[in-house]
């Protein structure tokens, strides 16, 4: 089945030209697309393509698998169209995993949504920071933060514009001295998250080409991200996160945002799977959804933040 997908994938690089319009049309990576016609390449020991840094064209080799992939994958899709109509609605289960503040805090009430509007469908959710061995435990789909390095995997964009926040609580603020600058984080108890021996405690920011990095400090740690979050909502300090996990509390006000004149990290989120088939009807339909309610939940805190006077976030 990997050899239908990279089928899948050469037929599609053709038909846009290049690898980097084949990933924006399939929802992967450059990379994902790169590996499976060099998979392809491989296995036949041809050259499909001729490249360049400006153009990509079919050898005539390609050209001649071309047409006969076409043909062959539009009767399979319409083998695997009469399956899907003859399986009925959208339903089944679905086993995914997540990481535990997003997961606890926004697709806990996100997934009740979701079976609202699909009652045939079932879910197990594993929360945990750790990331999953989609490859070795039973789990279809995982939420992760940032582009997977495993060029193998399908990763399908939910949030892309999500980027990293600096906040605390007020009744922190209000006692310690004001952060203007990201140096400032040096005088303060800085909460940060440790997974196994790497501790995320270099906070990096950039304004108008200056770009800082700081080695922040505090007296606690945890390796669960929600952990953190509760920290930081109990006074503890100041945490460096997610726009989407803090966006609840900044507009409740729990939570205020620091150093918004500066740009920072960038956290897309991503829904992953080993393999395409994973896509089906029931997980297409997640992926849907999610991606609108991430965007949706996105754009409202970046209304308050305007709302309110606070720089916008780049």
């Amino acid at each position: 089945m990997k050899a239908l997908n990279d089928l899948y994938i050469f037929v599609e690089t053709a038909k846009h030209g290049s690898f980097s319009n084949a990933a924006l049309a399939l929802e992967v990576t450059p990379a994902a697309i790169s590996a499976a016609i060099k998979r392809l390449e491989t296995q036949l020991d041809v050259a499909l393509f001729i490249r360049s840094t400006r153009s990509l064209r079919l050898t005539s080799e390609g050209e001649m698998l071309l047409d006969k992939a076409t043909v062959g994958l539009k009767s399979i899709q319409e083998g695997i169209d009469q399956i899907s109509q003859a399986q009925g609605e959208i339903g089944g289960n679905i086993v995914m995993s997540a990481p535990s503040d997003f997961g606890r805090n926004l697709l806990l009430g996100w997934l009740d949504e979701f079976s609202d509007i699909y009652p045939n469908i079932t879910v197990n959710l594993e929360l945990a920071d750790s990331v999953s061995n989609l490859y070795n435990q039973p789990i279809d789909i995982a939420i992760r933060y940032g582009v997977p390095p495993d060029s193998r995997l399908v990763a399908l964009p939910l949030c892309p514009r999500n980027r990293r926040i600096a906040c605390a609580a007020p009744s922190y603020l209000e006692k310690r001295p004001p952060i203007r600058e990201p140096n400032d984080l040096l005088e303060h108890n800085s909460l940060c998250f440790q997974l196994t021996n790497t501790m995320d405690n270099h906070w990096s920011f950039i304004r108008n080409g200056d770009s800082q990095t700081v080695s922040v400090k505090g007296n606690f740690t945890a390796n669960d991200g929600d952990a953190v979050h509760r920290w930081a909502l109990l006074g503890k300090g100041v945490i460096y996160k997610s726009i989407l996990d803090t966006a609840n509390d900044i507009k409740t006000e729990r939570l205020k945002p620091i150093l918004l004149d500066w740009e920072t990290e960038p956290c897309p989120v991503y829904m992953v799977c080993v393999d395409r088939r994973v896509l089906n009807p029931t997980t297409s339909a997640l992926h849907q959804f999610l991606k609108g309610k991430c965007e949706q939940h996105l754009q409202e805190v970046e209304r308050y933040l305007t709302q309110h006077h606070y720089s916008q976030i780049a």
